[in-house]
């Protein structure tokens, strides 16, 4: 549990998954019943994190921005969406739900790009201050499925960094969050991703009403 008085959710998952939808339909739902809270993502968030998305959403970038500066640019920009966003709203008693975090450094580069998943944790220790979410849900996809909708959703752009990565790389994204959740059970939810949207929402819904005490 975080040790600010509100409550911090993230949504992590591979490509494809569909946590931005799910997320935003949870912000919707609880922002309905009168709750305090905000909608935010990594990387992104505040004005300094939204322009490092934009370098690495920069698809020219693609071929030459190593992976070391991928891994700390992500880390630069995590910084100062706690400080700026984060804590404040936390300690304002608000409820945060994030579009990935920290886990998202481990899955991708610290497992899957293969930096060392110990030295990416080390390194979101620095970059969180040491906060973790209070609870944390994983959207499970099968990786070629996943590809199948983030090629669907962006048809007429070209791939970012991460989507034009080989099917062995988002393998090892799945494999990566699911060894995560299995090792901090307390914390993460995973929710496999099937049927219709409003199938998937119910579950994930279901899960933050009950942390939350809501049930």
């Amino acid at each position: 549990m975080s040790k600010n008085k509100g409550y911090f959710i993230t949504f992590e998952g591979p490509d494809g998954s569909g946590k931005s939808t799910h997320i935003k339909l949870v912000y919707e739902a609880l922002t309905a019943l009168n709750l305090s809270c905000i909608l935010t993502r990594e990387p992104g968030g505040t004005e300094l994190g939204e322009r490092i998305r934009n370098i690495l959403k920069d698809t020219a970038l693609n071929k030459t921005l190593s992976i070391q500066t991928e891994a700390l640019l992500l880390q630069t920009a995590r910084a100062q969406h706690i400080h700026e966003i984060i804590n404040p709203a936390l300690k304002e008693g608000k409820i945060v739900l994030c579009d990935r975090f920290a886990d998202s450094s481990t899955a991708y580069q610290g497992i899957a790009h293969g930096l060392g998943k110990e030295i990416i944790e080390y390194l979101n220790k620095i970059s969180t201050s040491g906060l973790k979410p209070d609870i944390t849900i994983v959207l499970d996809i099968a990786p070629e499925e996943g590809l199948k909708r983030a090629e669907k959703r962006s048809r007429n752009e070209p791939k970012d960094r991460w989507e034009e990565q080989k099917s062995d790389f988002h393998y090892k994204v799945r494999y990566a969050f699911l060894e995560l959740a299995k090792a901090e059970p307390e914390r993460f939810r995973v929710v496999p991703v099937r049927g219709t949207v409003a199938e998937t929402q119910k579950q994930i819904y279901n899960i933050v009403k009950n942390a939350l005490g809501l049930l």
